[in-house]
């Protein structure tokens, strides 16, 4: 089983593997760190407007709904698994948060509740799909994923969920102390998941799930209710991200978050995490999402094709998992 501890910005057990040395565990460390000051320095040097408060402010504002469903999906990885529906979810939240958010009709706090309660819905069916179901991960997601966006267009009638108030839409506009309303979600969120992950009893049994799943059964971990705990938080997390992205936009779109779910899942990747379960953290999560952040946001300021975007993010992500592959020879 993974050991107790868990780092914010390295893998928890990176330094303690067999045959690690000083050069990887240093690597596993700083390298991502180091990445991103390097990055940060070269986008600098190309493009002079990079590096502005505005900007920063910009990225951090860009990377908000993905580093929540980053944090949902790390619980969701650590256990060995995966979540393909994750933008469907965040769609169907906010279409349902929208249906709550007319003026004068509910509490600002109503709309909020009902999107993170159906995002959880969503999740917990997935856990159920996979823990009693015994439905392979990949697919029972990739069902989800077709079924909320489906769900999201029949209660929206095909149609955006417009007239929203002003005290919900300030959710995803709203300043806060200098920072965008909900660069601070995005904070409390890492925050608390970090705390859970590292200090509590649940959050190291995940990482024993992943790590070890025979292990972790043999041992009286309860592995069925901890994957379904993981993919309810997810949905949980993709509720709310969903909740801050109709918040942003004004409307509850039914075709909006297309292609977040890999977006989220590249930024754990690239963060540290592995697709075999057991290794990651919410700190790396959050710095994965960063580095794609600042990799879009500086491609827009060069003027790059969306294409080549596209290409480049693709390229990203085949490497982050290729050097993962690589760390557990």
């Amino acid at each position: 089983m993974s050991n107790e501890t868990t780092p914010f910005l390295r893998n928890p057990d990176g330094a303690s593997r067999i045959g690690a040395g000083p050069r990887r565990s240093w690597l596993a460390r700083f390298g991502l760190p180091l990445a991103l000051l390097a990055l940060g320095a070269a986008l600098g040097a190309a493009a002079p407007g990079f590096l502005t408060a505005q900007n920063l402010l910009i990225v951090a504002r860009q990377i908000s709904i993905n580093g929540i469903l980053a944090v949902g999906v790390t619980f969701v990885l650590l256990t060995g698994g995966v979540d393909l529906s994750l933008g469907s979810v965040a769609a169907l939240a906010g279409v349902a948060a929208a249906s709550f958010a007319h003026p004068g009709e509910w509490p600002a706090l109503t709309p909020v509740l009902v999107g993170v309660a159906a995002g959880a819905a969503c999740g917990a069916t997935n856990g159920f799909l996979v823990t009693r179901g015994r439905v392979a991960p990949f697919i029972a997601t990739l069902g989800m994923m077709t079924a909320a966006r489906g769900l999201a267009l029949v209660l929206s009638r095909g149609r955006p969920v417009s007239n929203l108030s002003r005290e919900f839409t300030r959710i995803g506009s709203a300043d806060l102390l200098g920072a965008p309303a909900p660069v601070w979600i995005l904070a409390a969120v890492a925050a608390a998941s970090f705390v859970f992950l590292s200090r509590f009893r649940l959050g190291r049994y995940i990482y024993a799930v992943g790590g070890n799943e025979q292990a972790a059964r043999a041992s009286g971990i309860n592995v069925h209710g901890v994957k379904l705990f993981t993919y309810t938080i997810c949905g949980a997390m993709a509720g709310l991200a969903g909740v801050v992205l109709a918040a942003r936009i004004t409307t509850g779109q039914p075709n909006a978050a297309v292609g977040y779910e890999l977006d989220a899942i590249a930024a754990v990747v690239i963060g540290g995490a592995s697709l075999s379960g057991g290794v990651g953290g919410v700190g790396g999560s959050i710095l994965g999402a960063l580095l794609m952040g600042m990799i879009n946001n500086g491609l827009d300021l060069l003027n790059v094709s969306s294409y080549w975007q596209q290409i480049v993010k693709g390229a990203i992500i085949v490497g982050a998992v290729w050097l993962d592959s690589r760390g557990k020879r």
